[in-house]
């Protein structure tokens, strides 16, 4: 049996599995929030008040995986289940439903495809493109890879500014109006929380959460497609399975930051079959054989792949710009 054929018995969604994950994950996330307001409105020390915004930025993350299970249409069986509750978790992260499921499922039906790049996905020149790039375009790209401002400016100005904005990429009536709904349940929360409690609360609470929780995020899909052997071929010597498993990493993570983070370190297996929702990640994997696992990243292993900037075709792997300078076989004849 091949692996899509191990993988497929595991795309099904259970009720009572998503409903507990309702109870463990947007429950505690939503009475973080509140405990958090209500700490700043009797007058303790703010810093007391932002020790809380680690594990609720954490559990953001958490509610977005299952906000991207529903953009699958995995996490319940019935795809206007899964369309209702992601417009909900959509506004609790700040992400546009029918937006990001559209963008990420370019993303899934071209990762690792070296002529299909550029939507979903983090920027990635490779040596000879680079090589051959303006100086500006150098200094563009340089930039956005700095790891300061990929990891630490552009996450929080991606989910609070440019997921806010009217999309350019998919202009139909559906994606523009799942905007509007995602913005208007953001403002409807603020207006809430201001009027009640105060704006300073809000802002003093929802910012560095949101901060946490993108910056977290971002590092997330970082990981799980940036690392030194990673797939990528020209849209001919593609494939769909090779790209998955090849061009999907294993981050293996301590156990509770495995279940905050949904398993979607397992992210070799999801690309396999999105479809599968988070709560038989870890359960597929164990089952299914035959997978190779020497794209295994583990927490500690993860912090150098920041530094891995352009891939090389003819080394078949992601080099930093200290190798490509160093390393005159890495320049294209």
């Amino acid at each position: 049996m091949n692996i899509k054929e191990q993988v497929k018995p595991y795309a099904k969604a259970n009720k009572k599995k998503s409903f507990i994950q309702i109870l463990n994950t947007v429950v505690p996330y939503i009475l973080l929030m509140s405990f958090m307001i209500f700490l700043i409105d009797i007058g303790l020390p703010y810093y007391i008040t932002i020790l809380f915004t680690i594990p609720a930025g954490l559990f953001m993350v958490r509610v977005f995986i299952l906000f991207h299970d529903c953009t699958h249409l995995s996490f319940y069986s019935k795809k206007k289940s899964n369309i209702i509750l992601g417009h909900i978790l959509g506004v609790l992260v700040f992400t546009p439903y029918f937006i990001w499921q559209s963008d990420h499922n370019i993303h899934h039906g071209s990762v690792g495809n070296l002529d299909k790049r550029g939507t979903g996905d983090v920027w990635t020149m490779t040596v000879k493109e680079y090589i051959e790039s303006s100086k500006m375009k150098k200094f563009i790209y340089r930039l956005y890879r700095n790891p300061f401002f990929l990891f630490f400016i552009a996450p929080f100005f991606l989910f609070a500014v440019l997921n806010r904005l009217p999309s350019r990429k998919f202009k139909s009536k559906k994606h523009q109006l799942s905007n509007i709904i995602t913005s208007l349940g953001i403002l409807s929360i603020f207006l809430f929380v201001g009027f009640t409690f105060g704006f300073k609360h809000y802002i003093l609470t929802q910012i560095p959460v949101l901060y946490i929780a993108s910056v977290s995020g971002v590092w997330l899909f970082f990981i799980q497609h940036q690392f030194e052997e990673v797939y990528w071929k020209h849209h001919d010597d593609w494939d769909f399975v090779e790209a998955a498993i090849k061009g999907s990493s294993f981050y293996k993570l301590p156990w509770l930051l495995d279940w905050i983070t949904g398993h979607i370190g397992f992210h070799h297996i999801h690309h396999l079959n999105p479809r599968i929702p988070n709560y038989n990640l870890r359960l597929c994997y164990k089952s299914i054989k035959g997978i190779d696992e020497e794209n295994t990243v583990t927490l500690f292993k993860s912090f150098k792949l920041s530094l891995l900037k352009l891939y090389d075709e003819n080394k078949g792997r992601l080099v930093t710009f200290k190798e490509l300078k160093k390393n005159k076989d890495l320049h294209p004849q």
